[in-house]
């Protein structure tokens, strides 16, 4: 947690290396990553998401629901599932972050905020990562709205033992939701609880 600007998306990022380091080492799972090529990474990534602010820029507008959380199938799935099978996981993963399914026919701009960030969720979901980077997920939300997703969010954590790394300035949302906290200032972490 911290103030805005002081770093936190950066840190985010780069653990994910969204963005490269110009120095030290990144390490996930006993892999230093940071010394991982492009290929290399790539076998890594789906076990590494992250969760951006604004959930309808991370959704392609061009593209249904349906299409957008069926992408990962498609990508990393390519000739080993049908497409009822993919069908099928599309409209599980709707129903586990609690859109209906005729939300799957729909595109980002004919849902809500609340609604894209479920959508965001269920894409994520499909590729069973590990590891989740949730870089202030409700701050484009209403208040109602966000404690909706900041349960749905806990709940999904519990029930895949996901590991999250939660950015937020919100000093009540991260007590609630975290195990340790890290406050920085300036880009760097000044103190750990």
């Amino acid at each position: 947690m911290g103030e805005s600007g002081c770093g936190k998306t950066t840190v985010g990022r780069l653990l994910l290396r969204l963005i490269e380091p110009t120095s030290g080492s990144i390490f996930f799972d006993g892999t230093e990553i940071t010394k991982l090529d492009r290929g290399e990474m790539r076998a890594v990534r789906p076990r590494m998401q992250m969760i951006f602010q604004d959930p309808e820029s991370s959704l392609d507008p061009r593209m249904r629901i349906g299409e957008c959380i069926a992408e990962p199938f498609r990508l990393g799935l390519r000739g080993k599932i049908s497409r009822r099978e993919m069908r099928e996981k599309v409209l599980e993963l709707v129903d586990l972050v609690g859109l209906n399914p005729e939300h799957v026919n729909r595109f980002p701009y004919q849902l809500s905020g609340g609604q894209n960030q479920r959508v965001v969720l269920a894409r994520i979901l499909a590729v069973n990562p590990e590891f989740i980077v949730a870089d202030e997920p409700t701050a484009s939300l209403d208040v109602s709205v966000q404690a909706q997703i900041l349960r749905l969010i806990m709940d999904l954590k519990s029930e895949f033992g996901l590991t999250m790394l939660f950015i937020s300035h919100d000093m009540e949302v991260i007590r609630h939701l975290s195990d340790r906290i890290a406050v920085m200032e300036k880009g760097k972490v000044i103190n750990t609880a």
